[in-house]
């Protein structure tokens, strides 16, 4: 039996809209790893300057083989909720292709159950606010199925602060200054010269 076109183009258009609104909810992940952060509580960080240091292992109060099909991690720096409020960019989403809470890349790395540890230069571009750090365990397919971070539930201990870079460096001030000084003698020096021509040009 010959299946009409239209039919066709519905079934795939519902295959797309299938495909395209699956994903992975953070809801349905379970916390299997302990993280820690260097930072501690309150502490403020300067961006392109201070680091980072950030440990993680599988929580061995879990059965074994619960880690079986993790395959990689991403260490992520991720915004407290006081730095979230008023900022629709940054909100959470359960859905994690949706989620704005951890936009800030840590580092990638294939994953061990333990003995990780990574240390971080907090980057220039980072703006200022409040943190916390989250590692997500990813499987074969690149999906996340676990993940651990440095506060609770409520993300509200162990968040620290991170000063991003304002205003201009010394070194800019200190050349914007020499180069304004050299333009003004340099102005100077013109119109005394021309003075000086104008004089000559009279007594001639």
């Amino acid at each position: 039996m010959k299946v009409p076109a239209g039919f066709l183009v519905v079934s795939l258009l519902l295959s797309c809209f299938t495909a395209t609104s699956y994903g992975v909810y953070f809801s349905s992940l379970k916390e299997t790893l302990e993280v820690t952060a260097s930072p501690s509580k309150d502490q403020v960080l300067k961006a392109g300057e201070d680091t980072i240091t950030v440990t993680w292992r599988f929580n061995q109060t879990y059965s074994a083989g619960t880690d079986s099909d993790y395959k990689t991690v991403k260490v992520k720096l991720c915004y407290a909720p006081i730095s979230q409020k008023d900022r629709s960019w940054r909100k959470t989403e359960d859905r994690l292709k949706k989620d704005k809470t951890c936009p800030h890349k840590i580092v990638a790395r294939p994953y061990a159950a333990s003995n990780n540890s990574f240390t971080w230069t907090v980057e220039k571009d980072i703006p200022s606010g409040v943190y916390f750090v989250r590692v997500y365990a990813l499987n074969a397919h690149d999906e996340e199925v676990a993940y651990g971070q440095n506060t609770d539930a409520h993300k509200v201990n162990n968040l620290f602060k991170i000063q991003a870079i304002t205003g201009r460096h010394v070194s800019l001030d200190i050349a914007s200054v020499c180069f304004s000084a050299f333009s003004i003698v340099s102005l100077a020096g013109f119109f005394y010269m021309e003075k000086r021509k104008g004089k000559s040009s009279q007594q001639k």
